[in-house]
């Protein structure tokens, strides 16, 4: 049977009474991109704290870091949406495990705490190889300028370290943007499931999914070109490529 193509199905009424085909596919990408950039902004913080407590000389807090490191990043995030979704709320005290249950967004929120702590992992390995990569130097010249360690890494380690990872980081945006699909598992409505959706009302299989790879190449493209920009900005003169 030949395959009826119809590229105008994104301008016909959706049975879910949701608007068009076009306008539920955008909704869907309003969600990817909350998902993406909530749990962005909590790995950033959590891979920060975890990454730099790995680069201390306080034992204790180097094998806590890897502890962590190690749980995060082995466990596969599909495994892990559905830990944070199904199992973790029945641990839970039983009111405190029934209001998560309720939560308005539940699966929203599920996403992000998953892939915020999926992400944080990796995002903790390039913080640690970021200030490894640094001279010694400058952690003596911190020292030497009385700087106590918290004010060493605030003020001298991270800001170079963050400069020289970015390239990195950058991927770890795309990818975080790219693993909230697999948050159509526990049911929220991100644009991959917004694309199945469509595919299942209208049976149009290649232009709900073209439609839904094209959108995922423009957000990727925006993010980098931004930070493209972003690396030039604070790029420091004669160090890694820097202008000079």
């Amino acid at each position: 049977m030949n395959y009826t193509w119809n590229w105008g199905i994104f301008w016909e009424l959706s049975p879910d009474a949701s608007g068009t085909y076009m306008q539920t596919l955008f909704k869907g990408l309003g969600w990817t991109l909350a998902t993406g950039l909530t749990a962005w902004v909590l790995a950033l913080a959590l891979g920060a704290i975890v990454g730099t407590l790995r680069t201390t000389p306080l034992t204790w807090a180097v094998r806590l870091g890897d502890a962590y490191v190690e749980l995060f990043r082995n466990i596969p995030l599909l495994v892990q949406m559905f830990l944070w979704f199904f199992v973790v709320p029945e641990l839970l005290p039983t009111d405190l495990g029934r209001w998560v249950k309720q939560l308005p967004d539940a699966s929203f929120w599920t996403a992000v705490v998953a892939l915020a702590f999926f992400t944080s992992a990796r995002v903790a390995e390039q913080i640690k190889a970021g200030i490894l990569s640094l001279p010694r130097g400058q952690t003596a010249a911190g020292t030497a300028l009385g700087l106590t360690l918290p004010q060493t890494y605030r003020y001298v380690l991270l800001p170079m370290a963050f400069r020289i990872i970015l390239p990195p980081l950058t991927s770890e945006f795309l990818n975080i943007i790219k693993n909230s699909a697999v948050a159509l598992t526990i049911g929220l409505m991100e644009l991959t499931a917004r694309a199945r959706s469509m595919q299942e009302f209208s049976f149009q299989v290649f232009e709900a999914f073209t439609a839904a790879t094209l959108v995922y190449l423009a957000v990727n493209l925006v993010v980098v070109l931004a930070m493209r920009r972003v690396e030039r900005w604070v790029a420091v003169p004669g160090y890694l490529g820097g202008a000079k």
